[in-house]
């Protein structure tokens, strides 16, 4: 049985990534987009923390929060004047995104509820360690993630030098 402060500390969080990526979406600047969207990863990383993951926390908090939002927040620093008035958006099928948007949340929950009654039993987990960790990301055999991790740092390397070569232009 859960303790009645787990179950509140959990909607708390909820509530914050509810509300900060609800404010990511729909304000009109967009430094403060990318400052909501920071807020809504360390909520995530507060669900993990919560669930015992500790080193998906630490992930989120380093790669996402700390890498992600920084690599977006130069790059709308080096494109963009973060003071210009930007106009309201007009769009003709704000209807249709809106039903579209309803409808998702429909199945979202109606996935979850499912879900949840089905009561599956939970698979059995032994704890990893860090060298499992460690050997999983870096491995080369089957199951391994070498090639990925190389892909990703090769992409993110590819968007700081395009971020400077754009930077330079101006």
């Amino acid at each position: 049985m859960e303790s009645v402060g787990s179950i509140i500390m959990y909607v708390v969080v909820a509530l914050a990534i509810i509300v900060f990526s609800v404010l990511a979406v729909t304000t009109r600047k967009i430094l403060r987009a990318a400052t909501y969207l920071l807020f809504t990863l360390f909520a995530a990383a507060a669900v993990y923390f919560m669930l015992d993951y500790e080193f998906l926390g630490a992930v989120q908090i380093a790669v996402y929060a700390g890498g992600i939002v920084v690599l977006f927040v130069f790059a709308i620093l080096l494109t963009s004047k973060p003071g210009d008035k930007s106009e309201k958006l007009a769009s003709k099928s704000r209807t249709l995104g809106l039903v579209g948007a309803i409808a998702m949340a429909f199945v979202a929950g109606y996935s979850l509820i499912t879900r949840s009654m089905l009561l599956l039993p939970k698979p059995e987990m032994d704890a990893p360690t860090m060298q499992n960790i460690g050997e999983a990301m870096l491995g080369t055999g089957e199951g391994q993630y070498l090639l990925p991790f190389e892909a990703v740092s090769v992409l993110l390397l590819a968007c700081i030098i395009g971020g400077v070569v754009v930077a330079r232009k101006r």
